[in-house]
């Protein structure tokens, strides 16, 4: 068993503190990374004010090759790597062979709060080193900046399914419902597929970066007139906000044969169905990413230079990090820089 340093959480609720953490042993298919930027998601602070136990959080980060084992392939000591929030899964279901690795049927294997096949549970990227399958780290493509591209694999691959999967691309009508993390990322890549961007807030005070990052006008969902006007306009509503939220006055935002695609708010919600009805309109959602998805993704960001809007701080600022989070003082990622684990 090997050993690494990284921040954990002790209980519901608790502060981030430095501990050395145990890596297992590389097994013949896995990579030793060196994490070197680790995206601070809105899950991490959720997970540790629930947690039932000790919590390592930190699912999307960059990094360096250190080691590989025997039967690795795809990569060699020094390669840039990405990866996400999922580092194994069963690979026979009918969702890994069609390359839905998110979604297989004996559950994803997450990079954080797993139950590993040995018996352990997996420990988060806040922390100097990550051991997992080669099959599950991604090429970091040339041209992306490391910190900033730490968020595109949860962050970025979150937005990116709905987008793909919807057909997204040129004359498509797109909105953005909230300009956060996952938010800033959808209209970034929208813009990149062609579609023409609006972007959905409570108030008109981000409606310069909104159009900073490309979008071509910003709606005030508080704005009964504006609203009105803008009624059965957009072919796909990208739906990011993580609070629960009467989803009717967006589906009514929504064009004929539209879709509200929600991928902010996870749990129950309430729906009346003719604001279904009322235009054949639909409801979907997305969640993280297969595989061949996330190369896809990475791959398009570089041919377009989309990242993330970071601020990168000091790993040992974690906890400012989760404060900030809490209270929504973040534009638009926060990133810890690991190396002041060495």
């Amino acid at each position: 068993m090997r050993t690494t340093t990284g921040w954990r959480a002790d209980g519901p609720g608790a502060a981030l503190h430095a501990v050395s953490l145990p890596r297992r042993d590389l097994r013949a298919d896995d990579i030793a990374v060196r994490v070197d930027y680790c995206g601070v998601c809105h899950t991490d602070l959720h997970s540790v004010n629930h947690a039932q136990g000790p919590v390592v959080p930190g699912h999307e980060f960059t990094g360096t090759v250190t080691e590989i084992g025997p039967e690795v392939t795809g990569f060699a000591v020094g390669d840039r790597v990405a990866v996400g929030n999922i580092v194994d899964s069963c690979g026979e279901c009918a969702m890994c062979v069609a390359g839905h690795e998110n979604f297989c049927h004996r559950f994803p294997l997450m990079t954080y709060g797993g139950a590993d096949s040995d018996g352990s549970t997996t420990l988060g990227a806040y922390s100097r080193e990550y051991v997992l399958r080669e099959g599950f780290a991604y090429p970091l493509p040339d041209g992306l900046d490391p910190a900033a591209a730490a968020p595109l694999l949860c962050a970025g691959i979150t937005v990116w399914e709905p987008l793909r999967a919807l057909g997204v691309g040129a004359g498509t009508k797109v909105a953005v419902a909230g300009l956060g993390g996952l938010g800033h990322l959808a209209v970034k890549f929208a813009v990149a597929l062609g579609a023409e961007v609006t972007v959905i807030s409570r108030t008109s005070g981000k409606a310069d970066d909104a159009r900073a990052l490309g979008a071509q006008g910003l709606l005030v969902s508080g704005d009964a007139e504006a609203v009105a006007a803008a009624r059965d306009t957009f072919d796909v509503l990208v739906d990011t906000i993580s609070a629960p939220h009467d989803l009717g006055p967006y589906l009514r935002l929504v064009a004929l044969d539209g879709t509200l695609s929600m991928v902010g708010h996870i749990g129950p919600v309430e729906l009346d169905s003719m604001d279904l009805l009322v235009g054949r309109k639909k409801l979907s959602s997305a969640g993280s990413g297969g595989r061949p998805a996330t190369r896809e993704m990475l791959e398009f960001a570089a041919a377009h230079g989309v990242t993330a809007d970071v601020e990168v701080l000091p790993s040992a600022q974690a906890n400012e990090a989760f404060e900030r989070v809490a209270r929504n003082d973040v534009r638009y990622r926060l990133v810890l820089d690991m190396s002041d684990l060495d």
